[in-house]
């Protein structure tokens, strides 16, 4: 066994090409499946050109340079965009929502009611119970602009 290793070394490479590839699987991101193809140039180079050990760890040394550099450059220019890019980004879905103020809202505090739960805010001075609406996230404290304050409300419902 130890002689088909020895004497046949792109095995060696083909076999380390088709775990790196299988690892890529496993493994978050696409970096292994670029060195995973530089083991399999080495392998198959190595099936054609007769090769000493230095030799084929300067290929597979080029080729990994090479294949990283190239798949880092055609990632940067086929860039996939998201169906919703703020998925992950609570805060910066809640701009353009309308809020209940729950805390009196200064410029330096205060608490606005969104959905089921209470984030930090801050404004211009607004009463408990104004309805505002968020026009930033910074820091994960919302940025309020006041739509209608409860004495408004309480004279629509009046009138």
């Amino acid at each position: 066994m130890d002689d088909i290793a020895l004497n046949n070394p792109e095995y060696l490479w083909l076999g380390l090409a088709a775990l790196l590839a299988l690892a890529e699987l496993f493994v978050p991101g696409v970096f292994l499946i670029w060195v995973a193809a530089a083991a399999a140039l080495t392998g198959v180079l190595s099936l054609f050109i007769d090769m000493t050990v230095a030799g084929q760890l300067t290929v597979f040394g080029l080729a990994t340079i090479a294949a990283v550099l190239g798949g880092r450059r055609w990632y940067l220019a086929h860039k996939v965009e998201s169906e919703n890019p703020l998925l992950n980004n609570r805060a910066a879905q809640l701009v353009g929502r309308t809020v209940t103020v729950v805390e009196a809202v200064s410029a330096t505090s205060g608490r606005a009611k969104v959905a089921d739960g209470v984030w930090p805010a801050r404004g211009p001075d607004m009463e408990e119970g104004t309805v505002a609406k968020v026009i930033s996230v910074e820091g994960g404290v919302l940025v309020l602009e006041a739509r209608e304050s409860p004495v408004q409300l309480e004279n629509k419902t009046i009138s």
